[in-house]
């Protein structure tokens, strides 16, 4: 029984430390989102073309899938979802900047 306690809390403070790792850099992930011209339409606190970041981590808060719907819609661009004005897609941005950009977008609040 001890063992398995042990183990138990080996394996917790493992997870926690990956949970840990995985944390958005919000100043890099806003650089990132700077350099690839992601602030021309959005903003984090206030609607610019698009919604602002804030926004969208709210919309999405309760949403499992949101990240790879959202990736999904950088990268392709879409229409619809904030009104009449399309976004682009976003080809030319690596497939895991865009992954740590939607991270730091959910991670608003």
């Amino acid at each position: 029984m001890k063992l398995q306690i042990a183990l138990l809390a080996s394996g917790l403070m493992v997870a926690g430390g990956a949970f840990a790792q995985a944390k958005v850099d919000a100043k890099a992930a806003e650089a990132l989102a700077q350099k690839s011209g992601c602030i021309a339409c959005h903003n984090v606190d206030k609607k610019i073309i698009g919604p602002a970041y804030k926004e969208v981590a709210a919309k999405y808060k309760a949403d499992k899938d949101a990240a790879t719907k959202l990736a999904a819609k950088v990268k392709a661009g879409g229409s619809g979802v904030w009104g009449p004005v399309p976004m682009p897609p976003n080809a030319q941005v690596a497939d895991a900047d865009i992954k740590t950009l939607v991270a730091w977008v959910l991670s608003l609040k």
